[in-house]
């Protein structure tokens, strides 16, 4: 189950990194940063789940800045 939601948001991140660099429209980049930050979240569960500690916790600091980021990113526009 974890791994099909690392998958997909990898695919929409992906998506939108693509979008943004061909038609050079940067408006959906705060979904990208979302999306990457849901990634990242599920993967430092899927750390955590196989006894990888370091890792895990390394991501999920990761995830929580990406999405306060993002968070902050969406109040302000």
């Amino acid at each position: 189950m974890l791994r099909i939601l690392q998958f997909i948001f990898s695919a929409v991140g992906i998506f939108f990194a693509a979008y943004g660099l061909i038609t050079k429209d940067f408006q959906f980049q705060s979904y990208m940063m979302l999306s990457l930050g849901l990634m990242f979240l599920v993967t430092s569960i899927q750390e955590f789940k196989e006894d990888r500690k370091v890792y895990g916790w390394l991501l999920l600091v990761t995830s929580l800045f990406t999405l306060f980021v993002t968070t902050q990113g969406f109040l302000i526009d």
